[in-house]
């Protein structure tokens, strides 16, 4: 299949429904941090676009989210994908996304080069969405802070071992920072910024 009909086909079957569907998700997901969330809707996205990522796109992003995407998913379809379905436009420099879409598998760069809010709006910040290998295998986080009774602990495989002080610095910003969306194929896990890692 060539690029234009992979970039025009799928998307969500019921818009409104579907996405409505992926933001209860998201909510619960952002409300308990480290619980893992599954999504049931198909996107019919190009590869290498996960189907929980896809999802989070169609459901998040509009004409008013510019996107960034890591090369590895920008040399494919994926790009003019999200376009077509969400009129969101696509940038080239981290710092003007409100969205940015990775994968752990090309390396993860640092949050600061993405926009982290102001003192005054700290929720004019990016959301930094990375397809990691699986949930429930690899290396074991225990995370704390709001929305966690006492501590949580997950175990997430494919985040590079950089990760942990990549989170710290983005955590030493507060209220400024990143936001990050974990997805493993249809599945995903939410780290507000208030997270800690241990």
């Amino acid at each position: 299949m060539n690029t234009n009909l992979q970039a025009l086909s799928g998307g969500f079957a019921q818009p409104v429904l579907n996405a409505q569907a992926v933001f209860r998700l998201l909510m619960d997901g952002m409300s308990r941090p480290g619980t893992i969330q599954t999504t049931a809707v198909e996107t019919g996205q190009p590869a290498p676009l996960g189907q929980a990522a896809a999802a989070v796109a169609l459901t998040l992003c509009d004409a008013d989210t510019p996107v960034w995407l890591q090369s590895s998913l920008a040399k494919s379809a994926v790009g003019e994908w999200i376009a077509f379905h969400t009129g969101a436009a696509m940038v080239q420099e981290k710092a003007e996304a409100k969205f940015a879409f990775l994968q752990a598998s090309a390396g993860v760069c640092s949050f600061d080069l993405f926009a982290s809010g102001t003192q005054e709006y700290p929720d004019r910040s990016a959301t930094v969405v990375i397809e990691v290998s699986a949930f429930g295998e690899g290396r074991s986080f225990t995370l704390a802070g709001p929305g966690i009774r006492d501590q949580s602990k997950v175990s997430i495989a494919g985040l590079p071992a950089m990760f942990d002080e990549i989170w710290r610095n983005n955590r030493t910003l507060f209220p400024r920072g990143v936001d990050v969306i974990l997805t493993a194929g249809a599945s995903l896990l939410c780290l507000p910024r208030t997270t800690k890692i241990a």
